[in-house]
Formats: C-alpha cells, structure tokens, sequence
C-alpha cells in the first residue's frame, strides 16, 4: 500500500515539476527573445522573468530532494542535502518576493489615490519594488542559518537521545518552524494589503463612474480586475502551499519515509506549477504567444495525421 502511494505521489511530483516548468521556461523564453531583439522590457516583464528563474530552480531543488528521500538515501551526501535545502530556501525566498513586488507594482501602476505620499511612491515604483527585495534579503539572512542549524541536528541523529541533545532538536525545530511562518506572513499580508488597496481603489473609481453616468467597464475597471485576479490567485495558492509546508515541516523525519510530510510536499508543489500559468494568462504578450504556440501545434498535428 506504502508503494503504491509512492508511486502515485512520484507521478504527480513529476508533471507538477514537467507543467511547472514548462510555464517557467517559456516566460523566460519570450521574455529573454524580446530581450535580446533589443525590444526593452518594462519592470514588470523583468519581475515575472527573474520570478520564473527561480521558480526552476525551486522545483529543480523539490525533485532532487524527492528523489533522495523516497529512492536513495544514498543519492547525495548530508553537504549534498544541505545544499538542495539551501537552494530550496533561496528560490523559495525569491519566488516569493517576486511576486510581493509584482503586487505592489500592480498596486501603484493601477490605482489611483490622491494621496501626496502614494503619488510619491506612484512615481518612483521601480525605486520601490529595488528596495523592496534588497529588504527582503535580511528574512533570508535569518532563515537560512536557521534551517542549516535545524538540519544538521535532523541529520546528525546517531548522538543517541541524551536529554540536552533530544530538548536542542526539539527546539531547533520549533525555531526553524517560527522563523519560517515570520518570513512568509509578512509578504503574504503585504500582497493581501495590496490586493485590499486595489479593491478600494476600484470601489472609488466604480463610484466615481457611476456619479458622472459613464458606466462601469472602462479600461481602468478592466485593469484593476486582471490585477486583482492576479494577486487572488496567488493568496489562494499561497495559502495551500503554506499550510502543506508547514505541515510537512513538521511531520519530517530525517531517514524515515513520512506519508504525511510526502502527500503534503505534493499539494505544496501545486502553488509553483499552477501559479505561472495563471501569470501567462494574465500577462497580454505572454497570453498571445502562448495562444500562438498552441495554433502553431495544433496545425503541425494536423498536418502530421
């Protein structure tokens, strides 16, 4: 019963990480052609192409990572282990901060406030989004010695069960899980401020349009719904993936294969693989080439047959 779930779960963790990527590849593709025509991308298109980098680099670390923990313990090395989790924990911290400032950039480009201060940061919203992830780097200067120190201690569990050592695990654990949940709600409640900021920037303009008679779907309404689309989906997936993280965090157990820790690792990986497709779709020259893409195959299999 045991291999049969393995085997389900391997399955999914790989067209999770095949559709994933997929979707990471082919927003760098796009974005890097463009790029190298000399066309100038805008900060947004900057945004979504450094997100998708480090988006394969978290999947890349989640399968190395699956492989070694359900088939061969033996694959990699306690460095080896150290280093997949240190990369998993930077395109993590990246993937995650992308996006914040993917809805904070939305947030300034799109609403409209009168507000001295946010037409200040209106004007400076590529200054701001730059200080925003060099900011970010002080979570991920905490989060990783953490994690490092947490792992060690899981990896290193032949010191027996000494009192002093077993409490030391115990809270190591409990620090890591605690450092984790800070470095995730702060930019979860940033993009859930940015998506409520938005709403009400639209309820004025809405109110607005409806007093001067004109009607509600303008181009501004139209902008501020694939906006808050955006950012929705990603707290939706966000909230999946956080809570399948945490679980799986602390069901883990160093050596042993834990059904609980891998169902959870699965569900996870859903936040990464879904989240960029629904990015293409909301992004208009990522929509058309991928529209493209499809017609272009859909002729080749026809003409194959």
């Amino acid at each position: 019963m045991m291999s049969l779930l393995l085997s389900i779960l391997s399955i999914l963790v790989i067209a999770e990480f095949v559709v994933g990527n997929f979707a990471n590849i082919f927003i760098t593709l796009v974005n890097g052609i463009d790029w190298v025509k000399g066309q100038k991308l805008s900060c947004a298109d900057g945004i979504l192409t450094a997100l998708a980098v480090s988006r394969i680099g978290f999947l890349s670390s989640v399968l190395l990572n699956w492989y070694a923990t359900v088939y061969n313990l033996a694959f990699y090395s306690s460095e080896g282990r150290i280093i997949v989790h240190v990369i998993w924990v930077v395109s993590n911290h990246f993937s995650l901060w992308f996006v914040v400032s993917l809805s904070i950039l939305y947030l300034l480009k799109i609403a409209n406030f009168s507000s001295l201060f946010f037409l200040h940061l209106k004007w400076k919203a590529k200054r701001v989004v730059l200080m925003l992830l060099l900011g970010s780097l002080v979570f991920l200067v905490c989060h990783l010695p953490v994690m490092m120190l947490e792992l060690k201690m899981r990896i290193n569990d032949n010191e027996g069960n000494i009192t002093w050592v077993t409490n030391l695990r115990r809270i190591a654990r409990l620090t890591n899980m605690t450092v984790f949940m800070i470095v995730h709600i702060i930019p979860f409640t940033m993009s859930l401020m940015a998506l409520l900021l938005l709403l009400f920037s639209m309820w004025k303009h809405l109110k607005k349009m409806q007093l001067s008679g004109k009607g509600s779907q303008d181009v501004s309404m139209k902008v501020h719904i694939r906006a808050m689309q955006t950012v929705i989906s990603f707290l939706s997936l966000f909230v999946v993936f956080f809570m399948a993280a945490i679980t799986a965090i602390w069901n883990s157990n160093s050596g042993k294969i834990n059904s609980v820790h891998m169902v959870f690792q699965v569900v996870g990986l859903l936040y990464s693989s879904c989240h960029s497709f629904i990015l293409i779709w909301g992004n208009k020259k990522l929509r058309q080439a991928i529209l493209l893409l499809v017609s272009k195959l859909r002729c080749w299999l026809k003409e194959r047959k």
